[in-house]
């Protein structure tokens, strides 16, 4: 299944439409420690069955230079993606 940002299905054109400019992007923060926040819409289900769909992801990036994500977190909404994304600003910085 696929969703547009205010959680409505949507077919898989309009999906890949979606994808294809910025409307993917929510925030982005590079912190003093140079570690990366970045917050988009996934638009497709990651709740892998859950009662939720989860189709919005923050993901913390280590420095420059160094290999695999720190930190992940998935919500269901932009609202709850924006809260979580400065949570996890808040909490690394």
């Amino acid at each position: 299944m696929y969703y547009n940002k205010k959680g409505e299905k949507i077919d898989l054109q309009t999906y890949a439409d979606l994808f294809k400019d910025d409307y993917r992007f929510i925030k982005q923060d590079t912190l003093a420690n140079g570690k990366l926040i970045s917050t988009v819409w996934l638009g497709s289900d990651h709740s892998f069955g859950g009662d939720v769909p989860l189709i919005f992801e923050t993901m913390v990036f280590p420095n420059k230079g160094s290999w695999g994500e720190i930190d992940m977190e998935r919500y269901s909404t932009e609202e709850e993606a924006i809260k979580g994304h400065d949570a996890l600003v808040k909490k690394l910085s």
